[in-house]
């Protein structure tokens, strides 16, 4: 079966989440996805090229796709609760987010990762307002709750030997959807579901 575009960028944006920029190459991920060079310059010019579809294949999927998954969700609360969740397994266990940040210094990714991180911001901020937080509540609230993701992948980078796996991680990611509901609404948070990017 041919290899489609989306195919090189699915596999490029797994091989960044997971060995950041320098891992989109066209030989590795030709042996990965077990095809040969010559299906890639099918789709793509240069490594820029590959690059720049990644880019943008994680913001589609770090944004329109994630936004309209919560918004099918019954429920403010139950929507945070799942963005919430499945955004901190993501960190905890390593995802895209964390590798774009470490390539911040690439104009292209600075600039996928800002418009992502202000997408992202503004739709935790319509949340809690959907919680009858107030707007500038809101705000904080939304600010905390992305501190608490940030800081979630940063941990598992810095300290790696102890990140959580199995009954541990579903415990950690309760206590974090915890800490980032408001008052009225916090208790107990169900098991993780599917992660996002």
């Amino acid at each position: 079966m041919a290899l489609t575009k989306i195919d090189w960028t699915e596999a490029a944006l797994d091989a960044l989440a997971r060995d950041g920029l320098k891992a989109i190459a066209v030989e590795p991920l030709a042996r990965v996805l077990g095809t040969t060079k010559g299906s890639f310059y099918w789709h793509f010019t240069d490594r820029a090229a590959l690059i720049a579809a990644t880019l943008e294949r994680w913001e589609q999927r770090a944004t329109s796709e994630m936004i309209d998954r919560i918004q099918a969700i019954t429920g403010p609360r139950e929507r945070l609760t799942e963005l919430a969740t499945s955004a901190y397994a993501g960190a905890a266990r390593g995802n895209a987010y964390a590798a774009m940040l470490a390539a911040a210094s690439d104009p292209l990714v600075r600039a996928a990762l800002d418009r992502v991180t202000r997408t992202q911001l503004a739709f935790l901020r319509e949340l809690y307002t959907d919680l009858g937080v107030p707007p500038d509540q809101a705000h904080r609230y939304a600010q905390l709750a992305f501190a608490l993701y940030l800081g979630i992948g940063d941990l598992r980078l810095a300290d790696p030997d102890n990140t959580p796996a199995g009954p541990e991680l579903d415990a950690y990611l309760r206590l974090a959807v915890n800490a980032i509901l408001p008052p009225d609404h916090a208790r107990a948070a169900g098991p993780p579901q599917a992660d996002i990017p």
